[in-house]
């Protein structure tokens, strides 16, 4: 009987979001608090640090040249907005909720984004440190010409994401559940648990690149 190929991985579904008149949110609204910002710019904002409290939202909006050194917002909510030109030394935005955000030419040091819900968020030409999404909740995200250093998706559900053009230091997937996740397009130098690929899609070449790293990990020695 002829061999049926093994189905393609599904790729992330996006909607499009159009941004309707923004207001101009002054650096006071941006700094702190935990007042809902929905329909503003932000652009150009530098601050040593922000402290975003209350499960605060940040919706239909759009951030443009923002730095700072560390950027506090545990269970905000960041929905249908662009975020671009972001400098973040540190981001703690554990149990944060992501629907429908592109982030764009962006550099983010460290991500603390663990038990987080994220729902067609797409990052493109970022740099990002390590981003931690222990436990994270993933569907339809793509991760497209980013340099990732580590990225921890232990425990986490991925559902639709792919990773074409970016280049991963080290995955962790040690417990992960992933279904139509495709790391065809990502070169990855190195990986915690192979076992926790499982519901991934490599090429070839990719396991061959892998296989020095993992069978060391297992204690094989290649002669």
């Amino acid at each position: 009987m002829p061999t049926v190929p093994d189905p393609e991985p599904a790729p992330p579904r996006f909607p499009r979001v159009r941004l309707g008149a923004l207001a101009q949110a002054g650096l006071a609204d941006v700094v702190d608090g935990d007042t809902d910002l929905d329909a503003v710019s932000v652009a150009g904002v530098r601050a040593e640090s922000l402290s975003w409290t209350g499960r605060r939202r940040l919706g239909s909006s759009r951030v443009e040249d923002l730095g700072t050194a560390s950027w506090s917002a545990p269970a905000a909510s960041f929905v249908d907005s662009f975020l671009e030109g972001l400098e973040v030394t540190a981001l703690d935005a554990s149990g944060s909720s992501w629907w429908n955000v592109t982030v764009t030419a962006s550099r983010i040091g460290s991500a603390e984004l663990y038990d987080s819900t994220w729902r067609g968020v797409r990052f493109r030409r970022c740099k990002l440190g390590y981003l931690n999404l222990r436990g994270a909740r993933l569907t339809d995200v793509e991760f497209a010409d980013c340099v990732i250093t580590d990225l921890d998706l232990a425990r986490a559900s991925a559902t639709r994401v792919a990773f074409p053009g970016t280049r991963i230091g080290r995955l962790e997937p040690t417990g992960a559940r992933l279904v139509d996740v495709d790391l065809r397009g990502a070169a990855v130098d190195d990986v915690g648990d192979a076992e926790g690929l499982r519901g991934a899609t490599i090429t070839t070449t990719q396991l061959l690149d892998l296989a020095p790293a993992l069978a060391a990990r297992l204690g094989i020695r290649v002669d």
